[in-house]
Parts: structure tokens; sequence; C-alpha cells
């Protein structure tokens, strides 16, 4: 996981991509096709990480968390959820301040990054407690108050419209109940009312003048589609220096629907991209041997019940799912079987990926699941560190940093464009196909050793294996794979290793020309 690429390769092609709604377009720079979550980031350390890293090895842009004022929740003490109780729409936070926030922005679009704002609109905090915010604004939970906004009692969801006793949700088999009720005790907003309307789209237009590229709705699934497309065709047009003239922010609802409940996602693609979930729990019943087997991935995407390629955001885990006793995804804690779904997805072409960037805590079985991000003694969240080789210290994971992922984003940059083709099937979990003529992936998930002569559609010549190692300086700092005249190149592939994935492409290609990502 250490050693860094001395630039960064990738294509001139402009896509041709036709996407299904104006919100679906994420506006990455020429050249780019992935985004990575900076989970708990502060505003300054996620500007840096723009400039040093994410820029240069071509990463599209950042889904950054929420940036308004939260209350300040102490039992535990100071979760990571916290963030998701918002008391304003203040740009206040443990990541920063509002000029942060604007620094961050402004020079992350200048490294040709784009961010994306987790925002959450459903709800404000539970209603068992008041206080006051991380900013100093005064709020009153119990009475659903919030003056910083201001929202009164009479801008939420009630008995009128919530039929349960308490206002909770308990049926999730219940439309109605889950998009009118309480999600875990949080007020609830009335979204169907215009000032409510107003409030929001003010506060994502505010956002959008900062120069953000696009926004993460929260807890869509607990909205009704209509609502959010009202408040979503009050927006303003992104900055048209930045992004160019009459470009709509993009958007990306998180809608959970594994299936087996009455909201689907495709109720939401009109007004954007959705959160695929049922994309890293089929990948972590194949690669954590649950369940399923490789060889079946041939035609993964919208004919595993997915939607239109266009209309997801795909990801192997993200900050909810990684957590918890019941989790069915794969995470940091599977170091080996998170870089090989990975490889997967940046690979293959279906969605738009994300990336997760984690911090750690003590899970003990779960019960810490809770944690915030890692802090200094006055709960302040700590300067993410890099170390030498490239990676993270001071309790900070940084997934994006791993050599076998960033390579594989470069990747997938060279291969844009490109369809999966010559799919190959060796056994039940040895699986390798091509992007056309640009790439070619070989997967062995499992512990068996994979030794063959394949065709991979490539051009002749000498490739560096980006999975253990660079092209650096016109030459490979790990594996080389040769291909002759024909396209078939040896691969030698041993799934007992921490690495049994060997991928190459075009940009890696001993004498190639560099190309560098401006």
């Amino acid at each position: 996981m250490s050693g860094q690429p001395l630039f960064v390769w990738t294509l001139t092609l402009i896509s041709s991509v036709v996407f299904g709604s104006p919100y679906s377009d994420p506006h990455c720079a020429p050249g780019r096709d992935t985004f990575v979550q900076l989970f708990e980031w502060k505003w300054d350390d996620v500007r840096q990480e723009c400039e040093r890293f994410l820029g240069p090895n071509g990463f599209c842009g950042v889904q950054v968390s929420p940036p308004s004022e939260n209350a300040i929740v102490t039992n535990p003490y100071r979760p990571w959820y916290e963030r998701y109780q918002p008391v304003s729409y203040n740009i206040i936070s443990r990541s920063g301040n509002e000029q942060q926030f604007k620094n961050m922005v402004t020079a992350c679009n200048k490294a040709g990054v784009r961010i994306y704002v987790n925002v959450v609109v459903n709800h404000m905090t539970g209603s068992g407690y008041s206080g006051t915010g991380v900013g100093g604004t005064k709020f009153d939970g119990g009475k659903c108050n919030y003056p910083g906004v201001p929202f009164s009692a009479w801008d939420f969801n009630g008995q009128d419209v919530c039929s349960t006793g308490d206002l909770e949700i308990h049926n999730y088999q219940n439309a109605n109940e889950v998009r009118n009720c309480r999600l875990s005790g949080m007020c609830d907003l009335k979204m169907g009312k215009e000032y409510v309307r107003g409030k929001v789209a003010d506060f994502f237009n505010k956002l959008i003048g900062f120069g953000v590229a696009g926004l993460r709705i929260d807890a869509a699934k607990h909205m009704w589609p209509g609502d959010l497309a009202n408040v979503f065709a009050r927006l303003n047009d992104l900055k048209s220096d930045v992004f160019g003239a009459g470009k709509k922010p993009f958007i990306v609802q998180e809608v959970i629907d594994l299936g087996g409940e009455p909201i689907k996602m495709s109720e939401y693609v009109s007004t954007g991209r959705v959160t695929d979930f049922i994309y890293g729990v089929k990948l972590a019943e194949i690669f954590l041997h649950h369940s399923n087997q490789a060889k079946w991935l041939s035609n993964f995407g919208e004919a595993w019940g997915m939607p239109n390629t266009n209309d997801a955001v795909v990801f192997i885990n993200n900050h909810d799912n990684q957590r918890g006793t019941n989790r069915n995804v794969i995470t940091f804690n599977e170091s080996k079987q998170l870089k090989i779904s990975t490889a997967f997805m940046l690979a293959h072409p279906y969605g738009f990926p994300r990336i997760m960037s984690s911090y750690t805590w003590n899970s003990n079985g779960g019960s810490n699941d809770w944690m915030g991000p890692p802090h200094n003694t006055d709960m302040s969240t700590k300067d993410v560190m890099i170390n030498a080789d490239m990676t993270c210290a001071n309790g900070w994971v940084c997934e994006h940093r791993w050599r076998q992922i960033y390579n594989m984003v470069a990747f997938r940059n060279v291969v844009a464009g490109t369809s999966l083709q010559n799919w190959h099937s060796f056994g039940d979990n040895q699986i390798a196909f091509s992007r056309g003529d640009k790439g070619f992936i070989v997967i062995v998930a499992d512990n068996s050793h994979l030794v063959t002569d394949i065709n991979t559609n490539l051009p002749a010549g000498t490739y560096c294996d980006v999975i253990s190692g660079n092209y650096e300086n016109g030459a490979c700092t790990g594996k080389t794979v040769n291909i002759n005249s024909n396209g078939i190149g040896h691969f030698d592939v041993d799934g007992q290793t921490e690495d049994p994935v060997i991928a190459i492409h075009i940009g890696a290609r001993i004498g190639s020309p560099k190309k560098v990502l401006t």
C-alpha cells in the first residue's frame, strides 16, 4: 500500500453518456470517473488532500460530511452520528467554519476535484433533548423549535399525517409511515410545506454559491419524491466560471432499497442518482464467500436488479453499513477482500463508483461503532497525518491512499468509454475481462492458483501490473506482463497471496507517452 506514481495517465476522450436526469451528471473534470467519501475529515484537510493527492491521482470528487451546525451529543460522548442531527443551516461543525469550507471548495475545484456535500434535511435533532449546537445556536428538540433556521413545531410532521401513537416509524412496509413519521425519534420536517421547502432550497443554494458540484441527500427514502423534486426545481445553476453555463447540481439520493419494501430506488431516479446498496452486499456475498461465485459476475449490474448504470452510485461500503454487528459488506477490516472487490468495482463499467475513506474505532464486537473521528483531548478532530509511504496516521485509515486502490482509479480513467469484453471464467472464482483494448484485469477470489495464457485484447508490449506496483520513470516497480502480437499474455495469480489480482492498462505500458492530468 505504498509508493506514488510520478504521473497519472488519462484519456482526452469526451464522454458520450446521456444522463437520464438533469441532476445525474457528476460534472467530473475530463478524464476522471471516481469519487471518495472523506468521512469526518476537516475542511482544511480535505483542501490539502485535493491539492496533494486527489487531483494528481485522477479522482473526480469528494463527498464531505454534513457541514450544517449540529447538536452536541454527549451520550455516548461525541458520536459520529451527531453530524446527522442539525440545529441550523449555519456552516459550522467539527470539520470547520464557513470560511474554511469555502476555501476548501475553491481549492478543490482548482485541483480538478468536485465537492459533493452530504446534506441532512429530512429531520432536525432527536425530540427528546434540548441544548446548544456546535456553533452556539440554541434549540429545543422537545418542542421541535429551532430558532437558528428558524423552524417551529408547525414546520414538522405530526399526527395529522403520521398514524403512529408516538410519531415513530415502526413499520417499514408502510410507505406513508416511513415518509411521514420520525426516523429514530428525530423531528421530521414537513417537506410538503412551502416555507420548509424554501428554507431547504436556500440552504442548498448557499452551498451551490460557494462552488460545490453536488449534494448527497441523506435519508431521501424518508421524503416524498415529489417534495424533493419541488425543492430541486428551486436550485440555482452551478457556478458558470467553474462548470460552464446552465449546469444543474449533481444529486445523489440515499435510498436504501435491498428489496422487500414498498419504497424503491426507481421512484427517485427522475431527480438524480440513487445509492445502490445492493451492489456492495452482492459483492460481499462473493468475495467473503458467504454465497454466490465470481463467475456469475459477467452480467453484473441491471441484470441483478439494480438501476440503470447512469442512475446508480455504487460502493463497497459506506459510513453506515461498515458499522454494526450484523453488517453484510466488506470493510477495511477485511483488507484483502476490500482490495479485490474495489479492483473489480473500478474495472467494471457499471455505475459511478465511490470509495470509502474511514477512520478506526475500537469495535469491541460492534459496541463502540458510535465512536466519532480521531480526536484530541478537547474532542476536536485530529489532523490527517500522512506517513512517508503515503498511508495515513493519527487513526485515519485512508483506503483511497492504498496503492491497490488509487492505481485502479487511474485504470478506470484510462478505460473510460469502453465496454466490458472478453470475459473469462476459469473456475468458480477465477475471472478475467478486458475493457475494450485499453485495460485488462485478472482476479482470483478464493485460495486457488491460476496459471494460464489469456487473450487480453490489448496491443503488444510490456505492461506494469498496477496492483503490485507503479509505472515510474518509464519502468515498473512491481510485476510485468508481456502481451504478444496476438494480444495474449501469461498470467500467474495465487489466491493465497494478499493481492490475488493483476491489472494492466495502456497508460502503464513501457514506452507509452506521459500524459498528465490538469
